[in-house]
């Protein structure tokens, strides 16, 4: 799984922050004003993305609206696998990166953990 590229990026924030499903044009006007790209490159994007397996699709009259199908913490968490996937010691790795969380996302962290491993809260 790759990133996202920029305009892709930039149509899952507003997919992903939006409080129901969107249409291209609801999403076109929620796009950062410096970007300005054309209804058309939103469209063939937004396409993209749902061929991709990110973003669901419902018949809304002439227009299709689109929710994601998949929270972006998940989003995250798969380029979190595939940056482990890179190191030979994913071990060493996760070390690495638990060391940079601060004590509140370390707790957090910790307690996922736990729950993953079986254990109580």
């Amino acid at each position: 799984m790759a990133m996202f590229g920029e305009m892709e990026a930039a149509i899952m924030d507003a997919v992903w922050a939006a409080e129901a499903p969107v249409t291209v044009r609801e999403i076109l006007g929620e796009l950062p004003a410096e970007r300005e790209p054309a209804y058309t490159t939103v469209q063939t994007i937004t396409e993209i993305l749902h061929r991709k397996g990110w973003l669901a699709r419902a018949k809304d009259g002439k227009a299709f609206r689109y929710t994601a199908t998949a929270p972006r913490e998940e989003y995250t968490a798969r380029l979190m696998d595939e940056a482990l996937a890179q190191t030979t010691d994913r071990t060493a790795a996760l070390v690495h990166f638990a060391d940079r969380l601060d004590p509140a996302e370390a707790a957090e962290l910790a307690a996922a953990l736990q729950r993953a491993a079986g254990g109580q809260t």
